[in-house]
C-alpha cells in the first residue's frame, strides 16, 4: 500500500520540506529573464563569511556594476541587516541586487540568445577564473530557502513565488525534480556525503509513496 510522504524528511542535520523531493522545477531564464536577482523587498541572504569573500571580489566585479550600485556600495558596503534582523546584499533603488547586471546570453536548450538577461557579477568574474568565490549560498540554492532551527539543525523550505511558475513548467516537461535540479548548491552546501542520503531517503520514500 502506498502513502503520502511525511511532510519534513531529515537528512543528517538538516530537515527538508517533502515538497524538495516531490516538486519539479528547472530555471527558464527565457520566461524570466533572472527576476529574482531583481524582485523582492531586500537583498540576498549572506553570511558574514560571504561578505569577507564578497568584498575580496569587489576589483575584479567594478567594472560590471552600474553607477548607481557602485554609489550604495561606497555609502553602506555589499550589504546590509534587513528588517528581519537577517544580513543581505545591498540593492539598488529597493530592487536590483548590486551585483547585478544586463546582457544578451544564449539559452541552455534552443542555443537562441536571450536579450537583456539580469545577470550576477560575481558569478560571471568566477566563472572567467578572476575570483575563488562563485556567489552566495542563498542564490545558488534558490528557490530553496535556508534558515537555522538552534541545536545544529538546518531547515530547508521550497520557496513558491510567481516568478518561477514557468520554471515550474520547465521541471514538469523536463521531469527534474527541485532536489536533482538543485545537485549542485546542495553539494556545495552540505557534500557530496550528505547529497548521497539525500538520494538514497529519496528513492526509498518515493519508492513506498503514492508519488508519481
Amino acid at each position: 500500500m502506498t502513502k503520502p510522504l511525511p511532510p519534513i524528511i531529515q537528512v543528517g542535520d538538516v530537515l527538508l520540506s517533502s515538497e524538495i523531493l516531490t516538486e519539479k522545477f528547472c530555471c527558464d531564464l527565457n520566461a524570466c529573464k533572472g527576476q529574482c536577482c531583481v524582485e523582492g523587498d531586500a537583498g540576498a541572504p549572506v553570511t558574514l563569511d560571504e561578505i569577507a569573500e564578497i568584498e575580496d571580489c569587489l576589483d575584479a566585479v567594478w567594472g560590471d556594476l552600474s553607477a548607481s550600485a557602485q554609489a550604495v556600495i561606497d555609502k553602506q558596503g555589499v550589504a546590509y541587516t534587513d528588517s528581519e534582523g537577517d544580513l543581505v546584499t545591498s540593492i539598488v533603488r529597493g530592487k536590483d541586487c548590486v551585483f547585478t547586471y544586463y546582457d544578451d546570453i544564449e539559452d541552455f536548450d534552443t542555443h537562441q540568445p536571450i536579450h537583456d538577461c539580469c545577470l550576477c557579477a560575481l558569478e560571471k568574474a568566477f566563472r572567467s577564473g578572476k575570483t575563488r568565490f562563485c556567489k552566495p549560498i542563498s542564490c545558488s540554492l534558490y528557490p530553496i530557502r535556508e534558515k537555522q532551527l538552534g541545536n545544529g539543525l538546518v531547515g530547508l523550505n521550497y520557496n513558491r513565488w510567481e516568478v518561477c511558475k514557468m520554471a515550474v513548467a520547465k521541471g514538469n516537461e523536463k521531469d527534474i525534480r527541485l532536489y536533482e535540479f538543485l545537485r549542485e548548491p546542495l553539494i556545495r552546501r552540505f557534500g557530496e556525503a550528505w547529497y548521497q542520503e539525500l538520494l538514497d531517503v529519496t528513492r526509498f520514500l518515493l519508492a513506498s509513496s503514492d508519488q508519481p
